[in-house]
């Protein structure tokens, strides 16, 4: 079963926002991010990451709602099997965000040992889908491996190698557990 492990909020004024979060829910700081593509903050209640965000362009927060947009953006869902999750969503015509996910391409496992690596779809009543098997940053999963989600050049993410149309696809540097410790060792 999939589980929610992570909201985006987007705002065009993240900290007062996260402030607002974390002082009325308790909420517990677990990251700051600020990129090209968007600044913000991840805060937790152990459980689930919820993401306050501005973003910076266009082309990361999805043409529909433009970097000017305030709202829920995205929900994201934690998953056993990113390919079954795949065929699920296209079957239920919930496309890949291409276009999305080709913007984030480059920061992909950077930042929190590989954790918030998902790829986004689209979802009804305008929300974008994020789906990730490694998870977010705060949702419980400290124990997770250092490895998890690393992003290795040139090994392709098992669901890439059956459709070069897969939301994967735009990340030819897709997920692969042992690639830190593979570059540890070179």
């Amino acid at each position: 079963m999939a589980k929610i492990k992570h909201i985006a909020i987007a705002t065009q004024q993240p900290e007062e926002t996260a402030k607002f979060y974390r002082e009325t829910f308790d909420l517990r700081l677990v990251g700051k991010v600020d990129t090209d593509n968007l600044e913000g903050y991840y805060l937790t209640d152990g459980n689930v990451n919820l993401a306050i965000v501005r973003y910076k362009n266009d082309a990361m927060a999805g043409n529909e709602h433009g970097k000017e947009y305030t709202g829920i953006h995205h929900i994201g869902f934690q998953v056993e099997d990113m390919s079954v999750t795949d065929t699920r969503l296209r079957k239920a015509n919930s496309e890949p965000r291409n276009d999305i996910n080709g913007a984030k391409r480059s920061e992909l496992g950077k930042a929190y040992n590989g954790r918030n690596v998902a790829f986004t779809y689209a979802g009804p009543n305008g929300v974008l889908l994020d789906v990730s098997h490694t998870g977010w940053v705060g949702t419980g999963q400290a124990d997770a491996p250092a490895h998890a989600g690393t992003v290795h050049p040139t090994t392709p993410h098992p669901s890439t190698a059956h459709s070069p149309t897969t939301p994967h696809a735009a990340f030819r540097g897709a997920i692969h557990p042992g690639a830190a410790a593979a570059r540890a060792t070179r």
